[in-house]
């Protein structure tokens, strides 16, 4: 029997009198087998294969041993298991199960043109940074960035996953909007100190419906929060009335949004609003009584006292007309905090009190999804010195984050981790141990007879098979 050579041993501690010794010699083990989910979960949505429809590949086909479908596939994959870097796929080119999540056709490589790539059967850094730097205009006549992206087709496609997830139209949705800051660490286009911030960044708008991301657009930060807003509503209500013509649409958003033209808009299209408003001195004035009344009850209790006004507002200046505002008027440890929401919705149909407490303060759960984009997908991964290729980098996020929800809506329904944010799902459901063999026939993937979550898993595969039944082979 060949013995292991002590030099490539390594030796760990331990409290017994058994000697630790590990080696790199286990087989073709992968640390990502539970990418097997996301890739069912593609089966059943058809979302990677959407939004590579929106790309054109002008290479000569003779040549590709990449389609962009396979490019696309790997980049987004590797971001929802947490690879951010278009470095690591140096590494991950050679893993054969991400390989087979992209549809190789020969996950071991072994197929591939050049001697060199002998053995990698999906792209390289290189391969895959031409995604991102085909310049505008490109075509089959370009050297060698050939690959161009639809901008238009790219919104549209975030609009059809929403449309497409539910079975019938829904009789209200409500669209979420939000600025934030993405910190830039070099001298990319666009960059701008922004004031708020204390950073040089850019101020991506985002839109959601719910946990659905609609908009996710780069910008420079030198623009006020809201800049655009109206042109993203206008294709995004436009592209839902298609298909829903009867649902009512409601949009939210903080202080940075209660502009005139966004309310205006919203009034001559039969689209509801509620929107924060900054507070001023004739705002205060208005809640005045309920202040004082507020402090009263909380020097009497000791405890937060809140208390609520409804009334009509108008600016002297900036509004056309007069306006639904709701106060809330609270007293706290640290002094008073008044706050105000300016809404289209009547006070005959929600009270002062649901329409802060409930319809406003629930925008609070969209702050939730950026940072899980931004955290957990690598949003924030805009190094590029172009606008265009870092915006293709905030899509393929994107993505990633949609084909993460997709699992979570309908994979993770009915289970502990159906509220989980992508992180806790990339830990206990993706980034398992397993073996792989390949045969003539099969790929064999043995997971860890120690998973902890060997239950969950496997519901969560039974979830997902129901939507896309797998034929059973011998």
């Amino acid at each position: 029997m060949k013995t292991h050579c002590k030099s490539q041993a390594m030796l760990f501690q331990t409290k017994t009198k058994r000697e630790v010794v590990a080696h790199f010699n286990g087989g073709n083990i992968c640390s990502d087998a539970g990418g097997l989910l996301l890739r069912q979960t593609e089966e059943a949505t058809g979302i990677i294969r959407k939004f590579a429809a929106c790309f054109t590949d002008h290479r000569d086909p003779d040549l590709i041993e990449h389609t962009v479908e396979e490019l696309l596939a790997q980049r987004i994959y590797a971001l929802a298991l947490g690879y951010e870097d278009l470095n690591d796929h140096d590494e991950l080119r050679n893993d054969p199960l991400l390989a087979m999540l992209v549809d190789k056709r020969d996950p071991t490589g072994k197929d591939r043109l050049r001697d060199r790539d002998k053995g990698k059967a999906l792209a390289g850094k290189s391969t895959l940074n031409r995604l991102e730097l085909t310049p505008v205009g490109a075509n089959s006549k370009s050297r060698y960035k050939k690959i161009t992206v639809d901008r238009h087709a790219v919104d549209e496609f975030f609009t059809a996953v929403l449309l497409d997830s539910y079975s019938q139209a829904p009789s209200e949705i409500t669209l979420d909007l939000d600025a934030t800051d993405d910190p830039l660490h070099g001298h990319q286009a666009g960059r701008f100190f922004h004031g708020y911030y204390k950073n040089y960044c850019y101020l991506p708008l985002y839109i959601f419906c719910g946990e659905h991301l609609l908009c996710a657009r780069l910008r420079p930060s030198d623009i006020d929060a809201c800049a655009g807003s109206v042109k993203e509503l206008e294709r995004i209500v436009s592209g839902i009335r298609v298909r829903w013509p009867d649902t009512r649409i409601i949009i939210r958003g903080d202080s940075g949004f209660c502009r005139e033209h966004i309310m205006l808009w919203c009034e001559l299209n039969n689209v509801d609003y509620v929107l924060g408003l900054a507070k001023n001195e004739r705002l205060k004035r208005e809640i005045a009584a309920e202040l004082e009344k507020a402090k009263t009850i909380f020097g009497r209790t000791n405890q937060p006292a809140r208390l609520f006004k409804d009334f009509e507002y108008q600016t002297l200046k900036s509004w056309s007309c007069s306006r639904r505002v709701v106060g809330k008027a609270e007293y706290l440890d640290k002094g008073e905090n008044p706050r105000f929401v300016v809404t289209s919705l009547s006070s005959a149909e929600i009270d002062a009190r649901t329409l802060y407490e409930q319809r406003y303060c629930g925008r609070g759960d969209m702050e939730n999804r950026i940072k899980e984009q931004q955290l957990w997908l690598f949003a924030d991964r805009t190094s590029c010195a172009t606008m265009r290729a870092n915006q293709l980098r905030l899509w393929l996020s994107s993505v990633a984050y949609t084909l993460m929800q997709a699992l979570r809506r309908l994979g993770l329904k009915g289970t502990t981790l159906a509220k989980a944010q992508c992180g806790t799902i990339r830990l206990k459901l993706l980034k398992i141990g397993a073996q792989v063999r390949l045969t003539v026939r099969k790929i064999w993937v043995s997971f860890s007879e120690s998973y902890p979550y060997q239950q969950l898993f496997r519901q969560v595969y039974e979830n997902l098979a129901v939507l896309r039944p797998i034929p059973l082979r011998c």
